[in-house]
């Protein structure tokens, strides 16, 4: 144990932890333990250090403060100072309470986080403050409160309440800490050595500050009051205290059971007079009121108690304070070290307080210890109430530390209003989310209904505890949710929820089960629509998919046994596994694959003219989306007439993976050489060219009246044996046949169609039909973007199929047929038909699809540049949803424009299979 110099104060833990060097006269003499503690204002010297000073006769805290550097904590702190001569040990507790602690407090929470973070902080120093409070009041004799100003803080009486509280839980812990201590049965059992008196020090404001003009007398020099106006202001605080505190029995009759004791005789309030305005000239008083009391100390020396009874009857005498001479016939006003001193008297002498009242008064205990003693008990106590150091005692430390949440009813107010307020609000919270639900529902009602609920809570709900509970009010709301509420929030490829609530999809050869928890079934949105097969001959009725293969393939081969399935069809190729369990290829981003120049070439079909091997002929490419120099512009669409144009290559170029598979469908973002495990289109031939009757359109069912005619695209084929040398210009030196629409100049001088010269071999028809089918099975063809086919009479339509060839063509229209409903109905485009007549002509098929707007990627088929044969009725059916391997294309809502989705231009080609005819 290292030795402590005491001349200085010291902090309570390296007092208890310090041997200190006592006078042999003074080592069996009892010890009086003062503690001070209270509040501080925003003054340059803190009142509690300076009243040590004044009862010290020492200069032993700064008058002017500490220099504040920004260090230190705000943790309460206790120091010690042993004033060993006349056997008093003063404990001095700084909180947050004091205006230096306060600051430092501030400093900490410069960037403090949430509002509750701030609050359990504060608290935090409230509690720690409470526990240190707790300690003062064990060890003490005697407390002095000191405040600021004049008027009683009413909070100390909640404070006290709580500490009450507070040590009759911790009581029987306390006791087996102290058991051993070499002190009497009393202090064992009470855990103190004796009931502590309070005493109260004020601080008047120098507002009241009054002269000795005699102007307190009422304005009657002659009739002087026996108190001055000080001593009636003390009194006056007496009165009010000890009613407060008798009110809520923080004092009662027996002082045995109290947590402190208030003198029944004597005066424990004590008014420390305004500071003076010269600092100095307060300085220089107190300095020559201690050189006075030096100076007569010198003339006798005596120790003990009898020394500073000397003191009193010195400090009584006139020494040139004014505040201490009799002015007409008013009791004299005693000093602080006197009000002090008569309190520590009862405690030296060893006569104790006798503060119990009532008819019979119950004496309280009172021991007066040794130094030696008292360090024994006390650092018993600051290791379970302060340090919570020592092993042995760290369990019965951790019991203590528990109790300490009964403070909280009694300090913590505003958490405690809070705390009512929430709880009062959560209810009204909860009804407030459940209002209005269905018995199912998906995340988006849960997160309004929630969002509901917060704005009913955050109107009632007030304090530090808003956070906690609004959390609470999360968890029960997705608690409610989740137990049996929450509706699947998986989405059909049309953009409609599975009405089911959440379940598992059974596995490959497992039954739906509906007693399993979570139930296993197949989604269902209940939305139900009427659609045909791949050639369009039947109609039935099919489930909202879920799924690309049940949207694109699974409904279509259903109905391939019953229609279709005998019929001469182009298949796509499609995934052919080598290993027993294929593997999806890796997600990748489009466009990582495919250079953007393939993009092009999908999107922009080449229009350049070349000559074939072996075909010495001229073949004349002709794009149907753009015009060229070698042959002239198109019309605007209402010709009749159309060049033909040769075929480009595959885009599939090598062989394709037999390990892995794609995901989704084929667009223009896939890795090369992938395939999926399924085709999403159909290309079947329904007959020979002849199947189609122009007078009597297709003969299918669903089809709107008038709607089944196809449109007639007019070929100019070259003759081999006609002499049209003057059918024909140069232009660039090459031969080029004259656009649709351009009229040649007969023999005759005639301007009209094909002209007589001209023979039948020369021409040959294509039917081109765009066929749009909406959700309930009505079918049309569309003859331009916004126009159906209408034939009201025999004869066909004259609209020809340049319009719709030259254009990108929509993928969604409204449906003609709205119905009654509000919302509008699209018609999907579903099919296109094509019939290639018996002639030396190529027709050749390459669809690009754009279901969405940029950057949504191109869907094709798994073959492109499908060169059609001739003599057939053909059936390209397109997909019935797109999708990519990140999700779905979902359809159009009602205010997005319906441009973004598309069938690009140039979907047919055709070219001539006629040789040149030979020179001679």
């Amino acid at each position: 144990m290292k030795e402590v110099n005491m001349a200085l104060p010291v902090s309570m833990g390296a007092l208890l932890q310090a041997d200190v060097l006592e006078d042999a006269a003074y080592r069996d003499d009892g010890l009086c333990v003062v503690g001070i503690f209270g509040k501080s204002s925003m003054q340059p010297g803190p009142l509690k250090d300076s009243l040590i000073n004044t009862l010290a006769d020492k200069h032993i805290f700064s008058v002017s403060g500490d220099p504040e550097d920004g260090g230190g904590s705000a943790d309460s702190l206790i120091q010690a100072f042993y004033h060993q001569e006349n056997r008093v040990l003063y404990l001095l507790l700084s909180s947050v309470c004091d205006s230096r602690q306060l600051l430092r407090a501030c400093r900490t929470l410069s960037a403090a986080g949430s509002h509750s973070e701030v609050h359990d902080f504060w608290k935090g120093l409230d509690r720690q403050h409470c526990l240190h409070l707790l300690y003062m009041f064990s060890v003490c004799h005697v407390l002095l409160l000191v405040h600021p100003n004049h008027t009683f803080d009413v909070s100390y009486d909640r404070l006290f309440r709580a500490l009450d509280a507070l040590r009759q839980k911790a009581l029987p812990l306390i006791r087996a800490v102290i058991k051993d201590c070499p002190v009497s049965k009393e202090w064992k059992l009470n855990c103190r050595p004796c009931p502590p008196r309070l005493l109260f020090v004020f601080q008047m404001n120098s507002s009241l500050k009054v002269s000795g003009n005699g102007s307190e007398s009422g304005g009657n020099p002659d009739k002087p009051k026996k108190h001055s106006p000080r001593r009636r202001l003390q009194h006056a605080l007496e009165d009010q205290i000890y009613r407060i505190f008798r009110k809520s029995r923080v004092l009662t009759n027996q002082s045995s059971n109290c947590l402190f004791t208030v003198p029944a005789n004597q005066a424990f309030v004590y008014v420390i007079p305004a500071s003076d305005e010269d600092p100095v000239g307060a300085l220089l008083s107190q300095l020559r009121s201690n050189c006075i009391l030096c100076e007569q100390e010198a003339a006798v020396t005596v120790s003990g108690p009898r020394r500073y009874q000397q003191m009193r009857r010195s400090a009584r005498q006139p020494v040139g304070d004014p505040g201490g001479i009799s002015m007409g016939g008013q009791l004299v006003d005693c000093s602080l070290k006197e009000f002090l001193w008569q309190h520590v008297d009862l405690v030296l002498t060893k006569k104790g307080f006798d503060d119990s009242v009532g008819r019979n008064p119950q004496p309280s205990h009172f021991e007066l210890p040794t130094y030696t003693k008292w360090v024994q008990v006390a650092s018993r106590l600051h290791q379970v109430l302060i340090n919570n150091t020592e092993e042995d005692i760290a369990e019965l430390a951790t019991k203590v530390q528990s109790q300490v949440k009964v403070l909280e009813g009694f300090l913590d107010a505003d958490a405690k209003f809070s705390e009512n307020r929430c709880q009062k609000a959560l209810p009204l919270a909860h009804s407030a989310y459940q209002s209005n639900l269905p018995h199912n529902y998906t995340t988006t009602v849960h997160k309004n209904q929630l969002a509901q609920a917060l704005r009913v809570y955050s109107q009632h709900a007030r304090g530090v505890a808003f956070q906690r509970y609004a959390l609470q009010l999360h968890e029960d709301c997705y608690k409610f949710w989740s137990n049996g509420h929450q509706l699947c929030e998986e989405r059909s490829l049309t953009d409609q929820h599975c009405v089911h609530k959440f379940h598992l999809l059974p596995q490959p050869g497992e039954k739906p089960d509906m007693d399993h928890n979570p139930p296993i079934m197949n989604h269902n949105s209940r939305g139900r629509s009427t659609s045909a097969c791949n050639c369009g001959r039947k109609q039935a009725p099919r489930e909202d998919p879920f799924d690309i293969q049940a949207a694109n393939y699974d409904f279509y081969q259903m109905l391939e046994e019953k229609c279709c399935g005998k019929l001469e069809r182009i298949d796509f190729p499609v995934f052919q596994p080598s290993t027993p369990d294929p593997a999806p290829a890796c997600n990748q981003l489009p466009g990582e694959a495919s250079s953007s120049g393939e993009t092009d070439r999908l999107k922009e079909p080449s229009t350049a003219q070349s000559h074939t091997p072996g075909d010495t002929s001229l073949s004349l490419a002709l794009s149907l989306g753009q015009s060229t120099d070698s042959l002239g512009p198109y019309g605007d669409g209402d010709g009749a007439e159309t060049q033909v144009q040769q075929k480009r290559p595959s885009l599939i170029d090598r062989q394709p993976s037999t390990v892995e598979y794609l995901p989704g469908m084929m667009h223009s973002g896939c890795p090369k050489g992938l395939l999926p495990k399924f085709s999403s289109w159909s290309l079947v031939k329904l007959g020979p060219a002849k199947s189609y009757n122009c007078h009597t359109g297709l003969e299918q069912p669903g089809f709107l009246p008038g709607s089944s005619f196809l449109l007639p695209w007019d070929l100019v084929i070259r003759s081999r044996s006609e002499d049209d040398a003057g059918l024909t210009e140069s232009l660039d030196g090459a031969s080029s046949w004259p656009a649709p629409n351009k009229s040649l100049v007969g023999k005759r001088g005639s301007t009209g169609g094909l002209g007589r010269s001209r023979r039948r071999d020369d021409m040959a028809r294509v039917f081109v039909g765009f066929e749009y089918e909406d959700g309930r099975g009505r079918r049309f063809i569309s003859c331009g973007p916004d126009k159906i086919v209408k034939v009201l009479g025999p004869g066909g339509t004259k609209d020809p199929a340049t319009r719709v060839l030259n254009t990108d063509m929509p993928l969604y229209i409204p449906s003609p047929a709205q119905g009654r409903s509000l919302k509008p109905h699209f018609a999907q485009l579903s099919r296109l038909f094509i019939v290639v007549p018996d002639a030396p002509l190529e027709v050749t098929l390459n669809p690009q699809v754009q279901p969405g707007p940029p950057p949504c990627p191109v869907f094709h088929p798994e073959q492109t540049d499908i060169v059609l044969p001739t003599d057939g009725l053909w059936v390209l059916r397109f997909p019935n949803s797109y999708a990519t391997d990140r999700g779905p294309c979902y359809p159009p809502k009602e205010n997005q424009p319906l441009s973004n989705y598309k069938v690009l231009r140039g979907i047919l080609r055709a070219t001539t299979a006629n040789p040149p005819p030979q020179c001679s």
